[in-house]
């Protein structure tokens, strides 16, 4: 079974942009937002994405996670089967220290909120962090994407 272990950061600082090494626009929307588990349809630049999350452990720390790339033309159709909202946000990649942060700016209603994402190999890995890396919200549930299509940014 695959598992996605990873730490969730705010943001202080927009110099990350500086020292990204690319960034995307990305469109996600969701057939599934239960408890149990999430059905994400993403369009990330000019590719498609059909990711089945599970419930995270009981720290947020890790969670079960299936990935498969769709057509892109895929993709737009199963994007109107969704539910209600969408997120928008541009994903910045940003090296740090050999490890990669994949920094969200998000778009629409949760426009101002800048989150850092580090996936790890194990749930015991050193995290080193970067000068412009605030808070940890790793398991803050408000900060998850499919929270965010309910409860965005712009109403806290």
């Amino acid at each position: 079974m695959a598992r996605e272990i990873e730490r969730k950061y705010l943001v202080n600082s927009s110099c990350f942009k500086d020292l990204a090494s690319s960034s995307q626009r990305i469109v996600q929307g969701y057939l599934s937002r239960v408890k149990e588990r999430t059905v994400r349809v993403r369009i990330k630049g000019e590719r498609g994405f059909l990711t089945i999350k599970g419930e995270s452990d009981a720290a947020g720390l890790s969670r079960y996670e299936w990935e498969r790339e769709l057509p892109l033309l895929e993709a737009e159709e199963l994007l109107k089967l969704c539910e209600p909202g969408v997120i928008e946000k541009r994903r910045y990649l940003v090296s740090y220290r050999e490890q990669v942060f994949e920094v969200d700016e998000f778009y629409g209603d949760n426009r101002g909120l800048v989150v850092a994402e580090l996936e790890l190999e194990d749930e015991q890995q050193q995290v080193h962090k970067p000068q412009w890396l605030g808070r940890e919200v790793t398991g803050e549930v408000q900060y998850y994407n499919a929270r965010l299509i309910e409860a965005p940014y712009c109403r806290w």
